[in-house]
Order: structure tokens, then C-alpha cells, then sequence
């Protein structure tokens, strides 16, 4: 085993998610695939949708009570998912602009600059710059 290379997030609904991800938080379409009765949809961070390493984001349109229960909350309130950046002021100030809810002020932690986000699921995300990136 290489590396992960998707990570689910379930949404209400495909159109709405692509236009968030591709629009708001300036991911890239990777794929858009209609299948029998659902859609293979995966987004990827800019400069990653041709890395075969990097991990990307299949969102999966609930279809049941039980997993639109699991909208915006897929891990219990916990931040769910990582965006690593080399500019956090850069796409901070990107993400704002383009009406992206931050929860708080950016803070510097022992291992980088980070700041919570929520996607418009209520899905919590940390933007984040390691330490060592970007000075």
C-alpha cells in the first residue's frame, strides 16, 4: 500500500457540492462520472488532481435518513479533514474572499500556523502550514 488515495464526504446534493469545492474553496473537478443510479464525483486541492499521491475528495450524495444524518458531521464535531498550504496568509485571505466561514482568528500551534473553517455542509476542515513551509 502506496498512499490514500480518497476520503468520502457526504453531501446533499452533487451540483451543490461541485459548484462549493470547485467555486469557493478552489478545488479542481477531477472526475464527474454518471453511473446507473448514482454519480463518481471527485475534487482535488489545486496542483494535485494529476498526483497519483496525493489524496482526493469523492463526494457521495446521501441517499438514505442514516447518511443525511452524516451531513457536515462525519466525525462528531472533530476537525475532519487537513488543507496543507505554502502561503497560509495567502489562501486565508483567498478562502475569505470568496465567503469561506472561518471559525476563528488564525493561531501559530507548535507544528504551523492553522486556522478551522467550516465547508457549507458544516464539515470542520484546518487550513494549515506546517512548520518549515513558506517563511
Amino acid at each position: 500500500m502506496s498512499h490514500l488515495g480518497l476520503v468520502t464526504v457526504v453531501v446533499d446534493e452533487y451540483d451543490r457540492a461541485i459548484r462549493h469545492y470547485v467555486q469557493d474553496l478552489g478545488f479542481s473537478l477531477v472526475s464527474d462520472i454518471e453511473e446507473e443510479n448514482k454519480r463518481w464525483v471527485v475534487v482535488a486541492p489545486p496542483g494535485t488532481e494529476r498526483d497519483r499521491q496525493a489524496t482526493h475528495v469523492l463526494l457521495a450524495e446521501a441517499t438514505s435518513d442514516e447518511q443525511r444524518s452524516r451531513i457536515g458531521n462525519q466525525t462528531g464535531d472533530r476537525v475532519s479533514f487537513f488543507l496543507h498550504t505554502d502561503d497560509f496568509d495567502m489562501d486565508h485571505m483567498a478562502l475569505s474572499q470568496r465567503g469561506v466561514a472561518f471559525q476563528e482568528e488564525p493561531r501559530d500551534e507548535p507544528y504551523g500556523r492553522v486556522a478551522v473553517f467550516c465547508d457549507i455542509f458544516g464539515n470542520r476542515w484546518d487550513l494549515i502550514e506546517t512548520v518549515g513551509h513558506g517563511d
